[in-house]
C-alpha cells in the first residue's frame, strides 16, 4: 500500500512553492499585509491603552472642585476660605488653586485681533500647581515667588503650540490683554486638566496688580490618599461652602482617562473587521492561485496517481502547499505588525505593548485562511482521474 510520509509531503509542498516563486511570494505578501494589520491594530491599541492606564494609576487620587456656572455662562468664584479649609481635611495631601482672569486675550502681537482667542484663556495659578497635577515644564521654569512682582507667564502645552512657541532660547514675550508678559516656561501636556493646556498662567499677585482680580479661585485641585478618595469627595461640597449658599461641582478627572480608554477600545473592533476583510481577500487569492496550480500540474498529478499515489495523498500535498504559503505570510505579517506597533508607539511616546493574543491570533488566522483556501483546490486535484490528467497533457 502506498504511503506518504510527513517529510515527503513537506518536500513535495515546498517544491511546488519553489517552482513558482514569484506567484508564491505575491500570495504570501497578501496574507502578510492582512496579518500585519491585525497585529498592528491590537498592538497599537494596547500600547495606547497602556499609557492611559499608567496615567490613570498616577491621576486616580486627583479631585477638582469648581462652582457651578452662572446664568451668563461664566464661572462663579469659590470662597477665599475654600482652599485652606480643604487643606485641613486629614487625607488631603496637596492642594492648589487656579482662577480665571475674565476678558483677557492671549496673543503674540497687537496685529492679531483680540477676538481671535484660539480657545486660550488666562489663569492665575499658585507655585504648587506642578506638584499637585504631577506636571513639569518642558521648557524653562514654572512661576515662583519673584513672578508675583513681575509680568511673567507660563504657557500650557497647547497654548504654546497655537502661539508657535517651540523654544525659549531667546527672550519671548506675548500679549495678555494689552500688557506684555515674558514667557518663562512651557508645561508638558496635562491629560486630566485640558484647561491648563490651553492657558497662559500668571501668579495671583499679577492677576490682582495688572488685571484687578481679587475674587476667590475658580477651580481647586487636590490629591487625597488613594484609599480615601471617595470619602474626601463626599465632604468637599460642605467644606467648600459650609453655608450651602452655592452649588459646587466635585469631579474626578481620571474619569476622562477611563472614557478615553473605552473610546479607543471601541475602534479596535472596527479595524479588526477591516483586517478580517483583507485576510479574506488574501485567502481568496491563495485559493485562486492553487486552482490555477492544479490546472497547470495535471500531468504531475496524473503521473503520481499512475505510480500509486492515492487521492488523499494528492489532496494532502495541495492542502499543505496552501497552508505553508499562508504560514510564511503569517510569520512575515507578525514581524511587520510588531515593527509597525513599535514605530507608532515611539512616535506617540507610548510604551510598546503587544498582547500575546495578537501574535497567536495573527498566526492562527493565517493558518485558517490557508487551510480553507486550499480545501477546494485539494479536493479538485484529488478527484482528477489519472488517465484524463495524462491525456490532457498529451
Amino acid at each position: 500500500m502506498a504511503r506518504l510520509r510527513p517529510a515527503d509531503a513537506i518536500r513535495l509542498a515546498t517544491g511546488g512553492l519553489r517552482a513558482r516563486r514569484v506567484r508564491s511570494a505575491l500570495s504570501a505578501l497578501g496574507i502578510a499585509i492582512a496579518v500585519a494589520a491585525v497585529v498592528a491594530v491590537l498592538g497599537i491599541a494596547r500600547s495606547t491603552q497602556a499609557d492611559l492606564l499608567t496615567q490613570l494609576g498616577e491621576q486616580g487620587n486627583l479631585l477638582t472642585v469648581a462652582s457651578a456656572e452662572s446664568v451668563n455662562g461664566r464661572g462663579v468664584p469659590l470662597p477665599l476660605s475654600a482652599e485652606p479649609m480643604i487643606a485641613r481635611i486629614p487625607p488631603v495631601r496637596t492642594v492648589t488653586a487656579v482662577a480665571t482672569v475674565e476678558n483677557v486675550s492671549v496673543r503674540r502681537s497687537r496685529a492679531i485681533p483680540a477676538v481671535q482667542t484660539g480657545g486660550m484663556n488666562v489663569l492665575a495659578a499658585e507655585p504648587s500647581l506642578p506638584a499637585a497635577l504631577s506636571v513639569q515644564p518642558l521648557l524653562g521654569r514654572f512661576l515662583d515667588g519673584t513672578a508675583e512682582h513681575y509680568p511673567v507667564t507660563v504657557l500650557g502645552f497647547e497654548a504654546a503650540r497655537i502661539l508657535g512657541i517651540g523654544s525659549l532660547a531667546a527672550p519671548t514675550q506675548i500679549l495678555l490683554g494689552e500688557h506684555w508678559f515674558t514667557v518663562a516656561g512651557v508645561l508638558a501636556p496635562v491629560a486630566v486638566a485640558p484647561e491648563i493646556d490651553l492657558a497662559a498662567l500668571i501668579t495671583f499677585g499679577q492677576a490682582g496688580t495688572v488685571f484687578g482680580r481679587t475674587a476667590g479661585p475658580s477651580r481647586i485641585y487636590l490629591r487625597a490618599d488613594p484609599d480615601q478618595v471617595a470619602a474626601v469627595a463626599a465632604v468637599l461640597t460642605a467644606t467648600t461652602v459650609p453655608d450651602g449658599a452655592g452649588d459646587v461641582q466635585v469631579r474626578r478627572p481620571s474619569d476622562l482617562l477611563v472614557a478615553r480608554i473605552a473610546a479607543k477600545g471601541a475602534f479596535v473592533g472596527l479595524f479588526l473587521g477591516l483586517g478580517g476583510v483583507a485576510l479574506l481577500i488574501a485567502g481568496v487569492g491563495i485559493a485562486n492561485i492553487m486552482v490555477i496550480s492544479v490546472l497547470e500540474r495535471r500531468g504531475e498529478i496524473g503521473l503520481r496517481r499512475a505510480l500509486g499515489a492515492r487521492r488523499r495523498h494528492v489532496a494532502a500535498q495541495f492542502l499543505l502547499e496552501s497552508t505553508l504559503l499562508a504560514t510564511i505570510g503569517g510569520v512575515l505579517g507578525i514581524g511587520l505588525g510588531v515593527l509597525a506597533t513599535a514605530v507608532a508607539a515611539r512616535l506617540g511616546g507610548n510604551p510598546v505593548a503587544i498582547p500575546p493574543v495578537a501574535l497567536a491570533a495573527g498566526l492562527g488566522a493565517a493558518l485558517l485562511a490557508g487551510a480553507l483556501a486550499g480545501l477546494y483546490p485539494a479536493i479538485r486535484a484529488a478527484r482528477l482521474s489519472p488517465v484524463e490528467a495524462l491525456r490532457s497533457v498529451g
